[in-house]
């Protein structure tokens, strides 16, 4: 009997021993997934804090709470149990599907780009505060919806050999991992003029660096704008870019690859950068173009139609 105790415990050792190197794999093959989605993450992390912009402090920290807790829902309810069910039963669909988000990426990219053209930005930010709460975190989730899905897919391309149970659990820890690290930094970012007001109250050295942050944060948020939306146009684009290549369309994808060739080989010690450069700027470019024909189109047709409803039911103004 003692020896089938120790036989048992040997066994249950054993799996032990297993079941750790099995994280410690997970959690390696999750580390090297994660890096190739760096790109996004970043572009996530430039685009969100443009969705508080404006907003009255105490209602900022909430909010990026609320687009974190939507990020999730993306992750865990929508893009996990999709990408997981076509990548075991239809991975041609994950392709297309792709290239839906990145074709809405491009639209959304090009509409802001249209609005600072003809000085349609948005509404003050009193009445953005007072009514369009709901409807900018609806926003923000819906543009994270698209980011993370380019983060997830990349991170099941880095994983797609593994048994399902594996890609499962890299998945998951990529999806928390990356949730926190994006809405983690952006929360740093909108309250860092609440705490360089704080530090300004304080004598010397340290008041000095409160004012600065403060004068700082409003050209830092005005560039994280900028590079929000040339975020948006550049990952669009390029996930038309590689789709279509991927699709059997590939003209404009081996274009761009021989002019980035070209670049490289001719910039000496900066031509990863160089190269770099050249595809980030095309696919940029090419979103633009994309973004832009969609902007047109639902100018006249959607937005058109809208505008003619409304006209139709609101009565005429009295006459004199």
């Amino acid at each position: 009997m003692a020896g089938g105790l120790v036989a048992l415990l040997d066994d249950v050792a054993v799996l032990v021993r297993a079941a750790a190197a099995s994280i410690d794999d997970v959690g390696a093959a999750a580390a090297k997934a994660g890096t190739k989605a760096a790109g996004v993450v970043i572009d996530d992390t430039a685009v969100t804090p443009q969705y508080v912009r404006g907003l009255a402090a105490e209602r900022e920290i909430p909010i990026v709470k609320r687009i974190a807790l939507g990020s999730l829902r993306n992750k865990f309810l929508v893009i996990l149990p999709a990408i997981l069910l076509l990548s075991q039963f239809a991975p041609w669909l994950l392709t297309p599907i792709l290239m839906l988000g990145g074709a809405y990426l491009c639209y959304e990219g090009a509409e802001k780009v249209w609005a600072r053209i003809a000085h349609q930005d948005a509404h003050g930010a009193d009445d953005e505060t007072a009514k369009d709460e709901k409807v900018l975190i609806a926003g923000a989730v819906r543009t994270d919806l698209i980011l993370s899905a380019e983060i997830m897919v990349i991170t099941l391309n880095e994983v797609i050999d593994e048994p399902f149970w594996s890609r499962l659990a890299i998945l998951a820890l990529v999806a928390v991992a990356m949730t926190v690290l994006v809405y983690g930094v952006v929360g740093l970012i909108v309250k860092m003029d609440d705490a360089g007001l704080r530090l300004a109250q304080r004598s010397g050295a340290t008041a000095a660096l409160g004012r600065g942050l403060v004068k700082a944060m409003p050209r830092v948020l005005t560039v994280l704008t900028v590079v929000g939306t040339a975020a948006m146009l550049w990952v669009g684009g390029h996930i038309l870019l590689a789709g279509t290549d991927e699709l059997g369309l590939h003209f404009m994808y081996e274009t761009v690859h021989h002019l980035e060739e070209a670049v490289h080989d001719a910039t000496g010690a900066l031509g990863g950068v160089a190269g770099w450069l050249v595809n980030t700027v095309a696919s940029a470019l090419l979103g633009l173009l994309v973004g832009a024909l969609i902007v047109l189109v639902m100018t006249f047709t959607l937005h058109r139609r809208s505008r003619t409803e409304t006209e139709a039911v609101t009565p005429d103004a009295p006459r004199d």
